[in-house]
């Protein structure tokens, strides 16, 4: 279903991201999921390509383009794999928007160009040990000492921790503000500052390819000149932020719901039972009729949010909305496609089975089914 928005240029651009992906993506994915990791190659021919963060501006070496360029190259990305999209879409369209929005022309310089050809990935340090959606929680310090913040405490749960050759970390400089969150800011570590470590990259249950991981700081000096924006404000930044990322969530989840529906349509056409076809029997029909509904509906509700969103909208409340309704929906369509592929739908051969295990994750991370409702609560109610 083609968004109002899209033009002849956007569909040259997906179908040069389609046949670069056809060649350096796809025949490569499963040995990336067996090996628990995306191969470094793969970042930089698609910023060889110009794929990367096309909305940079030309200084910076992008294309200048606009968000709806990012909706293109998380589709495509997303129907290789969830495990490809998750950290290339965060480092796109989630980390370095910070840079971009609050960074100097000297940070912007320094972070953005290299980001640009995938020289340098990216990520973001916001959930800690025992803090989840509750950002203005954290523990992670960074006194002021002259030049220098020394920054100490954990995180976890953080995309392209493994391998990010920076991360904004989510830290307290005021320990003893009220309220607390306006004692948070934003600082850029770098690889290779003394006293930064990871942990072992995670097991998850799915997404095997994408690299989640343990951040550790302790005694880190970190020069001033890698604030991000001004102190006390990196709460504020971060819900400014936050629209694009939970509209980058939800389009994400939507391709995977797309995706494992037309595996099943495939599948019941193909496979026979009793001496017919799955599809010819009732049940299947309503089942898929329910879903090809509410993924219809996700798509038309998440193209409505982007044409917003790309016109500067503030629309809180619709993303919260869009986020948990489509993760929880997909979590639906994966269950009843799985149960249309019967036995075989849990065997690994069979596509089905690596985007059942993939799916669960997506009502939990970038804030969860609760908090979303809660938000979108408070934003009718206040």
């Amino acid at each position: 279903m083609s968004a109002s928005f899209l033009t002849e240029d956007h569909e040259m651009f997906r179908m040069s991201l389609r046949k670069m992906l056809e060649k350096h993506a796809y025949p490569y994915y499963k040995k990336w999921e067996n090996d628990r990791q995306i191969s470094r190659d793969i970042w930089l021919k698609l910023g060889e390509s110009g794929f990367l963060l096309s909305w940079v501006d030309e200084k910076y070496g992008g294309l200048g383009l606009d968000f709806s360029y990012s909706m293109v190259l998380i589709e495509e990305l997303e129907k290789v794999g969830a495990g490809l999209a998750s950290g290339i879409c965060l480092h796109c369209d989630i980390v370095t928007p910070y840079i971009n929005a609050y960074g100097t022309e000297a940070q912007k310089k320094k972070w953005l160009s290299k980001s640009v050809t995938g020289d340098f990935i990216s990520a973001v340090a916001m959930t800690e040990p025992g803090v989840g959606s509750d950002l203005a929680s954290v523990k992670t310090t960074a006194k002021r000492e002259g030049d220098y913040y020394i920054l100490n405490g954990e995180k976890t749960f953080i995309t392209n921790g493994h391998h990010a050759d920076y991360v904004i970390v989510v830290c307290k400089t005021d320990p003893q503000a009220v309220p607390a969150h306006r004692g948070i800011s934003l600082l850029v570590i770098e690889d290779g500052m003394e006293g930064f470590s990871r942990g072992a990259q995670l097991n998850k249950i799915g997404m095997h390819s994408g690299d989640t991981g343990e951040l550790i700081f302790e005694d880190v000096k970190v020069p001033a000149e890698n604030l991000l924006g001004e102190e006390g404000k990196g709460f504020y930044y971060l819900m400014d932020q936050l629209q694009q990322e939970r509209l980058v969530v939800a389009l994400q989840v939507q391709v995977e719901a797309e995706v494992m529906l037309k595996l099943t349509v495939d599948y019941v056409k193909e496979r026979k039972a009793f001496g017919s076809r799955i599809a010819d029997f009732q049940n299947t029909q309503f089942k898929i009729a329910e879903m090809a509904t509410e993924i219809d509906l996700g798509r038309n509700y998440i193209n409505t949010l982007t044409e917003k969103h790309l016109q500067g909208e503030e629309i809180v409340k619709e993303v919260s909305m869009v986020k948990w309704w489509i993760s929880e929906m997909a979590k639906r369509v994966a269950a009843e496609c799985m149960q249309l592929h019967g036995g075989y739908g849990y065997m690994e051969e069979y596509e089905i089975a690596r985007r059942y295990r993939d799916i669960p994750v997506t009502s939990i991370y970038a804030g969860t089914t609760e908090i979303m409702k809660n938000i979108i609560a408070k934003k009718i109610l206040s």
